[in-house]
């Protein structure tokens, strides 16, 4: 039995991957799975490749893209998820922000630096016409961590997946201002370079697996109600976000790769482009 680490979010997007660890789907074809939830996300993920922690993540492109051009010996090998990831940027409920515009000079909560919500940051600022070299930025390492930076007034506003803190602007703890979708599909699954080199055969099983999962996904029965209930949403949520979201089983595009370095670069976020090559691989 082959033992492979990998790494996501504790977010719906994955509940695939948790489906099937749990029905024994990678253990039949001889591997042992070992899911780790990063509920610090993108940044901690990254780090986590880099040091060896992990075999594969489920990450955001993003991400994963900056990080491969600041030297991380990773490589994406598939697009994982084909749609936006809904941005929602968020204030505390008493908060006197009020609009976008008013967030222009505030300070953004994020969980680190290289994550989605510091990059994305830059993103929204740009699309509001905002000087990006003046945003101001607070390190809350998690969710959680945003709930109390913006209650206590460290941090001003945050963004995070749009159903995931749905119901904390239900439950009046958070006030969405508006939603930032990016310009690109959001997930990918990415790879070490070492378990590329020495384990891909395993990742051909673990691919094959997991894209009969995320094809059959939508169809299975009651799967918005099981959603709701494993991550404490309400059904109509989810029945949107399931409406919104497609899964995908193939390779990410060279065009995508080059509009995410493009949007990258122009932000001053990396220092240079790298070739597709260096960054996707096929298995």
């Amino acid at each position: 039995m082959k033992t492979v680490k990998i790494v996501g979010v504790p977010e719906h997007f994955n509940f695939p991957w948790l489906m099937a660890i749990e029905e024994g789907a990678f253990k039949t074809r001889g591997i042992d799975l070992v899911w780790t939830d990063v509920p610090e996300g993108t940044g901690k993920m990254c780090t986590m490749l880099e040091e060896g922690q992990a075999d594969l993540a489920i990450i955001l492109t993003e991400g994963i893209v900056k990080s491969i051009t600041e030297g991380n010996p990773v490589k994406i090998i598939q697009e994982y998820i084909a749609t936006p990831l809904q941005w929602g940027i968020h204030v505390a409920a008493d908060s006197e922000f009020q609009n976008m515009a008013d967030l222009q000079n505030a300070t953004v909560a994020i969980s680190r630096l290289g994550s989605g919500s510091h990059l994305m940051s830059f993103v929204n600022a740009q699309s509001n016409g905002w000087d990006t070299s003046s945003l101001n930025f607070h390190v809350v390492n998690t969710l959680d961590g945003a709930i109390e930076a913006l209650k206590l007034g460290t941090a001003d506003y945050f963004m995070w997946e749009h159903f995931t803190t749905k119901p904390i602007v239900d439950s009046g703890i958070f006030r969405r201002i508006a939603d930032c979708p990016t310009p690109w599909p959001c997930f990918v699954i990415a790879a070490t370079d070492s378990f590329l080199d020495d384990h891909k055969g395993t990742l051909l099983h673990i691919l094959e697996v997991i894209n009969l999962y995320t094809t059959e996904f939508k169809h299975i029965p009651s799967i918005d109600r099981t959603i709701s209930n494993k991550y404490e949403q309400r059904i109509e949520d989810v029945r949107e976000w399931l409406s919104m979201t497609q899964w995908s089983q193939s390779q990410i595009s060279m065009e995508t790769i080059d509009i995410v370095q493009e949007y990258l670069y122009r932000l001053d976020l990396i220092s240079h482009k790298l070739e597709v090559d260096k960054l996707i691989t096929n298995v």
